[in-house]
């Protein structure tokens, strides 16, 4: 009992240093949320659902208090407790300011480098993941309460209802199922999951073309590229408008699954080992693949408007806009696979298995 001592001991020791790190970065990231004017946009997003009027400033630090909750007993319970992710960030931020100069020179431990990327990736992704969460369950709950509560609506005024609430309760379904995933991905990293991360994109390129897909960056990227993609395009004939919309949903379902079949996995920038199941067994790269798509397809109201009122220019402003688009994701994937690529031998091991990135059998 007297050498088991020292070795229980020092277990606690490193379970109080998890804890205490993470809950410090928790703290500071808190209230660096609710100091930033651009977490203020969402941190006062009204949600309404029938009788229910909160606002996400109410709700957000509700579910922080329950993930700080979790973390604690999860490092407390730990059976084989290991340096955590935050303890690292915090060495690496000390060495960062007590010596810059020398942490440039000599660069960081590969683990510190890993803690401080992987607590920057959550730290900006997560909140956002949480309020689009919430945004789309409320949204995704009207649409459907209001269609169940006028089905009579659906015969006598089908397209009124399509348009209205129809497409958007589908719309916010396969958006709730995908950032539903993304959210567990960020927020929830253990080993009986086997998705903890390995690797994370350490590039500047990597990070730009990711980020700017992302507010608040996308919005500079949307004056950039002059036209953003729509959503809900818009037909003159009801067939067609019903039709292109409904294949529309059907791109972005596919886009959704996956995200489901990333599961636990799902997280952008970083390597958490291979999916090779779900539409990953067909392209390596579905949901990009997907989203532009869909995207190029809704703008194909824009260019015959332009095409209509002798507008070129118009016309060329749509398609380099979607162009734009569609090469900002091309780089996603092709710095994804790179990183990918430096981690393990993985990767190459599933691109001998499906050898087409973004059209099956051509490119």
């Amino acid at each position: 009992m007297m050498q088991s001592t020292p070795c229980l001991r020092n277990e606690w020791n490193l379970r109080l240093k998890n804890v205490s790190a993470s809950f410090f970065i928790l703290f500071v990231a808190y209230w660096f949320y609710r100091i930033v004017p651009y977490y203020q946009i969402y941190a006062s997003t009204e949600l309404q659902l029938l009788s229910f009027h909160r606002y996400t400033r109410e709700v957000l630090p509700i579910l922080y208090a329950v993930y700080g909750f979790s973390l604690l007993l999860y490092y407390l319970s730990e059976k084989q407790p290991h340096i955590a992710k935050s303890v690292y960030c915090l060495l690496a931020l000390k060495k960062i300011i007590q010596t810059p100069r020398r942490a440039y020179a000599e660069g960081l431990k590969p683990e510190e480098r890993l803690g401080i990327l992987s607590i920057l990736l959550k730290g900006f992704f997560a909140p956002l993941m949480v309020a689009w969460l919430l945004d789309h369950t409320v949204h995704m709950l009207n649409n459907g309460l209001y269609i169940f509560n006028h089905m009579g609506l659906l015969t006598s005024e089908f397209l009124f209802v399509f348009n209205k609430h129809g497409f958007w309760f589908l719309f916010q379904i396969i958006l709730f199922l995908d950032v539903f995933f993304f959210t567990l991905g960020y927020l929830i990293e253990l080993p009986r999951l086997n998705n903890i991360i390995r690797s994370v994109d350490p590039t500047l390129l990597g990070w730009a073309v990711a980020l700017v897909c992302y507010p608040p960056f996308n919005s500079v990227t949307n004056r950039i590229l002059s036209w953003q993609p729509t959503d809900f395009p818009q037909y003159d004939n009801p067939v067609v408008h019903i039709a292109t919309n409904l294949f529309l949903l059907l791109l972005m379902a596919i886009y959704t699954s996956a995200s489901v079949a990333l599961n636990f996995k799902a997280s952008n920038l970083t390597h958490r080992g291979i999916i090779a199941s779900g539409p990953y067994k067909i392209i390596r790269h579905p949901a990009y693949t997907c989203k532009n798509l869909a995207w190029w397809i809704a703008s194909l109201p824009a260019i015959n408007a332009g095409l209509q009122t002798s507008s070129p220019w118009t016309v060329l402003l749509v398609l380099a806009s979607v162009a734009g688009w569609t090469l900002i994701y091309a780089l996603r994937a092709l710095t994804e696979e790179d990183h990918l690529r430096k981690v393990d031998g993985d990767y190459d091991k599933y691109c001998e298995t499906v050898r087409h990135r973004f059209i099956p059998g051509v490119l």
